[in-house]
């Protein structure tokens, strides 16, 4: 299919943007992942001691392991197996089998069966449940894609910001709270808030665990254990499933006590992770377009046209664009960890198509960083401009003036000062005005005298670089 005629843009104008999630979330990739965990499960079901299986030698695990290696063509024939009458006598009698899990198992069947394996095809998926497969295939979709392709994203937004906070840690700007001027910050500190913000969901999501479950149709390993009752399958389970997480960020652990389904509690507390790392990005999307608005960050232009009818305008599209699809994203986000953990009794179907959009959710996220990235590849700060703009509003620094005041015990400077500044635009001389006519000596004098907007930063120059004691 050509791009211009998908209907989703994360497969036609952003493809290229997220090309590399495909080979994770999408449906052949899905149809890998279930090979892999079949494939493993019926490795160590053959070196279970009490599991009436043969050995296989290496080279029969070597086969059983390339199974999930498959092509275009593969992925087809398994699609086919599922919704097409296909008239491959030996799978189904010829008919589809209107089941995608069903269609897995039988094309392994299919691909063993003249190999040396053909004697053990009916210990594939043996005693096992669609969503044995499913929930293990789906808990490391989500570990492989989001530690290779959106965890790294997030972090060369998360370290452009530090680059950013550095180069301008010393840079004065005009603070706003309540959109009216307020103690002065500087321009890289406000970039390190962000960045320090990123930091703690990082930490969070890579020491994270998703549970999964390995228990058959209801639960109980009911089907487990009438066929091999004196097997210990929920230690069966443990080694199955810490073993297949081996050497990943976010690893899998085993849930015990389920229902059919695993209840998923553990994807709404990493989706809402992942959402509050979208909704840090979120913000400082919108703060950064205000700054640019205000002209004190300026955007490299090159030959990008800003409007079609304006020939001056640079528009901060990047930081549009992210903030729009990260809140697509979030939409999906929030929808998953309200739907996924609640299923009917033992389980519905209800969750099948929520999973199969995982992929959406974390496509418009990685299209957002992506963005924000970008734009933060073309701005610069204004120096100029942003001390110009601080030069304007002397009234921020009567904080400064009541503390010391305060310090030095003079009665009511909070009071004297609020009716100098409170509403009213003021200079630098009438600041210097209510200075010269206090009671206090000319040395205090002298030092309220030299505080100026530009200077009266506190330690913001120092927090923009500090290491995070967490």
């Amino acid at each position: 299919m050509n791009k211009l005629e998908a209907i989703s843009p994360i497969d036609g104008r952003y493809s290229k943007a997220t090309k590399p999630l495909a080979k994770y979330f999408s449906e052949k990739a899905l149809m890998k992942y279930r090979l892999n965990v079949e494939g493993e499960y019926l490795i160590s079901l053959s070196e279970h001691p009490l599991i009436k299986t043969r050995d296989f030698s290496k080279q029969e695990k070597k086969l059983i392991r390339k199974l999930h290696k498959i092509s275009n063509k593969d992925a087809e024939l398994i699609k086919t197996i599922e919704t097409e009458n296909h008239g491959i006598k030996e799978i189904n009698k010829g008919y589809k089998t209107n089941h995608d899990v069903k269609a897995i198992e039988y094309y392994m069947k299919h691909k063993l069966k003249e190999t040396s394996l053909k004697d053990s095809l009916e210990w594939i998926h043996f005693a096992l449940t669609s969503e044995d497969i499913n929930n293990l295939a789906y808990g490391l979709m989500l570990s492989d894609g989001i530690e290779n392709v959106i965890f790294p994203e997030a972090v060369e937004v998360y370290g452009r910001l530090e680059e950013l906070a550095r180069q301008y840690r010393i840079v004065p700007m005009l603070a706003r709270s309540h959109g009216q001027p307020a103690s002065p910050t500087t321009t890289g500190k406000e970039f390190k808030v962000f960045a320090s913000r990123l930091e703690r969901q990082f930490d969070q999501l890579a020491s994270y665990e998703i549970l999964a479950k390995l228990n058959g149709a209801t639960g109980n390993y009911n089907a487990h254990h009438i066929a091999y009752p004196d097997v210990n399958w929920p230690d069966f389970t443990k080694s199955f499933i810490e073993k297949l997480s081996q050497k990943r960020m976010i690893k899998l652990k085993p849930n015990l006590i389920t229902t059919q389904t695993e209840p998923h509690d553990t994807y709404a507390e990493l989706f809402d992770n992942l959402k509050r790392l979208n909704n840090i990005i979120i913000d400082f999307n919108q703060d950064i377009w205000r700054y640019i608005s205000d002209d004190w960050i300026k955007q490299k232009s090159g030959e990008e046209v800003g409007s079609s009818t304006m020939p001056h305008k640079v528009n901060p599209i990047d930081f549009e664009n992210s903030e729009g699809n990260l809140g697509i994203a979030n939409a999906l986000l929030k929808y998953f960890s309200s739907k996924l953990p609640i299923s009917r009794l033992q389980r519905d179907l209800s969750d099948s198509t929520v999973e199969r959009n995982f992929g959406v959710a974390l496509g418009h996220s990685l299209i957002g960083y992506k963005s924000t990235l970008r734009g933060l590849n073309k701005i610069m700060v204004d120096g100029e401009k942003v001390i110009k703009e601080i030069k304007k509003h002397p009234e921020i620094i009567s904080e400064a003036i009541q503390t010391i005041l305060r310090r030095e015990g003079i009665q009511t400077p909070y009071e004297q000062l609020k009716e100098l500044t409170r509403g009213k635009k003021i200079t630098m001389k009438e600041m210097e005005t209510f200075i010269e006519k206090l009671q206090i000596s000319d040395k205090l004098k002298t030092e309220l005298k030299q505080i100026k907007p530009e200077n009266y930063t506190g330690i913001a120059g120092i927090l923009a670089t500090v290491e995070d004691p967490r």
